[in-house]
């Protein structure tokens, strides 16, 4: 199968997917996409500036409605809570802002906000703007490397299938990696 027509027919799909979960790697592609002409930038940028906010939004009411619970239930994340409540007195809705650019607290940085006593509207105005930044930060980021591709191989559609299937295996292998090393830690006596 040719890649480009399964970008330009499931790409915006992909990305939705994506950018509910943890979706730099899928949004950095879609720039990269953007930049060969097969999906648009600007409705690249609104989808995932859109599809970050709602995720984040959900994620801090689940905080809000059923922290006690969340956190009773991944004690990690209760360890965390405290220091994340810190944080958000001495920095208020910046913290919000910056939840979204660290590596692993993407999806649980909003729940563990959503039970602290930052007001729900702050919330939604730090979430709106990190959304922006991230989506156009990311989305710049595969733009630039798609066109560095470009401009150093030229015109190579092998290339590029070979960055669109290479980049999701190797991050979701090294998603997994750390998963098992998590839970090989965490089963090995004094692991955390």
């Amino acid at each position: 199968m040719d890649p480009t027509h399964l970008i330009r027919e499931h790409g915006y799909w992909l990305l939705v997917l994506g950018c509910l979960l943890e979706g730099e790697t899928v949004l950095a592609l879609a720039g990269m996409a953007a930049h060969r002409g097969d999906l648009s930038l600007p409705w690249v940028l609104t989808i995932a500036a859109a599809c970050a906010f709602a995720s984040d939004q959900f994620l801090f009411w689940l905080g809000r409605k059923h922290g006690p619970a969340v956190l009773a239930h991944v004690p990690r994340l209760a360890v965390q809570a405290g220091r994340v409540h810190q944080l958000i007195e001495r920095y208020h809705g910046w913290v919000v802002v910056g939840v979204r650019f660290a590596y692993g607290l993407r999806l649980a940085g909003p729940v563990v906000i959503g039970t602290s006593a930052l007001p729900a509207r702050r919330f939604v105005f730090f979430n709106a703007l990190g959304a922006v930044l991230w989506a156009g930060l990311v989305a710049g980021l595969g733009w630039v490397f798609g066109q560095a591709l470009e401009s150093v191989f030229g015109e190579m559609r092998w290339l590029e299938a070979l960055v669109f299937i290479a980049v999701p295996l190797a991050a979701a292998g090294y998603g997994l990696w750390c998963r098992s090393r998590c839970s090989t830690a965490r089963a090995e006596p004094g692991g955390r």
